[in-house]
């Protein structure tokens, strides 16, 4: 008998797809993008036994070259400016947890808001936003270069794992959040459906995104000594932060500091919770096609939350991006990758066999500027000694 029970509950709770896309209808809310109900993939193929559809997606993006690679390469601080702070792999992880926890609370889906997060950075070249302008002004005759398109290029054309087809053949709607992810530093694409909003999963995103590296960065500047208690005591509401925390800004220590960057990324996600839902009910939003339909974004913080992230990335600007030690440090990435760039340009033969292949398949500029855009800090700096230091190994 004992047996017998035991047989039935490991088979009642077996989780096929089927039923784990049944438990998503029960579960989510009504306008939370469903994997039963996605428009599918470019290329025909049988889905997961014992995953959704967006699973599948998230396991493909992981298991990517380009996602390994954003283990060094740069947020804000390059690798060897120390072990500890973030990188664009810790910040895709953060934007993925603040994401779910968002989702989670709205009862959004969690596999789709946590596939985007993961794949919304896979094109960023090294060094940062030095680096994207750098590749930008190189590119130019090339249509340029930006590191949202060079996602979508990475998941669709670049990375060629399967017999089958090139790319990871992703779903429709992880597509459109890659291509539709929107910060003031990231531009969607025009042409994908510019008169629809993606799915709420895809803004949350975009909030995520913004609200993360705020913290994150405002956290690794006062690590690194660039900014300080006093400093950042400049913006009333963090003052107002500080105060209420009942820290002195002029002793701000690794504790202060720990327990400010919980306050600033906690209040921030239940500000968005609170009113991403106030919208959604006052605009009776009850399906996905409402939310493509609706003229704005259905995500956002209240107007007091917004002003406050606003203030706050805008003192980062002037404050920790713009420090005289990061732009020495911009100065230095844009002429590693200016003067590798133009090496391989003059001297195609100098690129690795198969790059030389894709030169031929897709242009000398644009093959060196995917080449290089894959690049890590480190492997940037070695290569740069290589073909420039005549002490150095090639």
């Amino acid at each position: 008998m004992q047996a017998t029970v035991a047989a039935r509950y490991r088979r009642d709770m077996l989780m096929p797809r089927a039923r784990l896309e049944e438990r998503e209808r029960a579960a989510l809310a009504p306008y939370a993008a469903l994997a039963a109900e996605s428009r599918g993939r470019t290329h025909a193929e049988s889905e997961a036994r014992y995953r959704t559809a967006f699973q599948k997606d998230r396991d493909r993006v992981i298991h990517t070259t380009a996602f390994r690679r954003l283990e060094y390469k740069t947020q804000v601080f390059v690798n060897a400016q120390g072990d500890h702070y973030r990188t664009r792999l810790t910040h895709t992880l953060e934007v993925a947890q603040v994401a779910k926890a968002i989702c989670r609370a709205l009862g959004a889906n969690e596999d789709l808001a946590e596939t985007i997060a993961l794949a919304h950075d896979l094109g960023h070249p090294p060094f940062g936003h030095a680096g994207e302008a750098a590749l930008d002004r190189l590119a130019s005759e090339v249509g340029g270069f930006d590191h949202n398109v060079q996602s979508l290029r990475i998941v669709t054309e670049l990375e060629r794992r399967y017999p089958a087809f090139d790319g990871l053949n992703l779903t429709w709607e992880t597509l459109e959040g890659i291509m539709k992810h929107e910060t003031e530093y990231d531009l969607p694409d025009a042409a994908w459906e510019p008169d629809r909003r993606p799915a709420l999963e895809a803004q949350i995103v975009n909030l995520a995104d913004e609200m993360a590296y705020n913290a994150h960065d405002l956290d690794d500047g006062l690590r690194a000594g660039l900014l300080d208690g006093v400093r950042i005591a400049e913006l009333p509401w963090l003052a107002e932060r500080i105060e209420a925390l009942g820290a002195d800004p002029a002793r701000f220590g690794d504790e202060e500091r720990y327990r400010l960057v919980r306050d600033v990324l906690g209040r921030s996600i239940e500000d968005v919770i609170v009113a991403t839902h106030a919208r959604l009910e006052r605009f009776g939003v009850d399906s996905v096609e409402a939310v493509r339909a609706h003229p704005e974004p259905l995500a956002s913080g209240s107007d007091e939350g917004t002003r406050e992230q606003a203030e706050l990335k805008r003192f980062l600007y002037a404050n920790l991006y713009r420090h005289h030690r990061q732009i020495r440090m911009s100065r230095k990435a844009d002429r590693i990758l200016s003067e590798l760039h133009q090496a391989y340009v003059a001297t195609p033969t100098m690129l690795p066999p198969e790059w030389q292949a894709a030169a031929d398949e897709r242009g000398l500029l644009r093959a060196v500027t995917d080449y290089l855009a894959g690049f890590t800090d480190r492997f940037a700096g070695d290569e740069y000694r290589r073909l420039f230091d005549p002490a150095s190994l090639t």
